[in-house]
């Protein structure tokens, strides 16, 4: 698995990722906001994937995105899914380590909205567990997800 900054040509990957997770995020495949928010990471380079580069070349789609923000002192991961055939096998936790190598700077705090635990999703997808073994702690609630289910902020600091 190699991890690399995201091009435009990635776009379309980014969606094929979302389609693979609408049914516990909702609508983004068709989302004209989801696209731009997409484009804008792109052009800011602001964006990573995870892709397998095999050894006759890359292997079909990407193995997972994220989209990250940085205002220090915090950070945000403004959107992290790993595609159907890659999640448990570190591709999650090698995204982060590498938006954290390269965009974190402390002191300051790295926050993530992802499922409340009331949420269909949240023991589905694995994202809280997720997070609490990257070090991210719950914190207050979060809006509403467009799906309408609960969402939280996990938040970790950063020395």
């Amino acid at each position: 698995m190699m991890i690399r900054t995201a091009a435009e040509q990635d776009f379309p990957g980014f969606l094929d990722l979302a389609s693979q997770v609408e049914q516990w995020f909702g609508p983004m495949v068709e989302v004209p906001g989801f696209h731009d928010a997409v484009r804008a990471h792109l052009r800011a380079s602001m964006a990573l994937v995870a892709v397998d580069p095999g050894p006759t070349g890359p292997g079909p789609g990407l193995l997972g995105g994220l989209l990250f923000g940085a205002e220090p002192p915090s950070h945000h991961v403004h959107w992290l899914v790993v595609s159907d055939r890659a999640r448990g096998k570190g591709v999650g936790r090698a995204l982060m380590a590498d938006a954290t190598r390269r965009w974190v700077r402390g002191p300051g705090r790295i926050e993530v909205v992802t499922f409340g635990a009331d949420h269909p999703g949240a023991a589905a997808s694995g994202a809280r567990v997720f997070y609490e073994r990257l070090g991210f702690l719950p914190a207050e609630p979060a809006e509403p997800g467009p799906e309408g289910g609960s969402r939280q902020v996990f938040r970790r600091t950063v020395a």
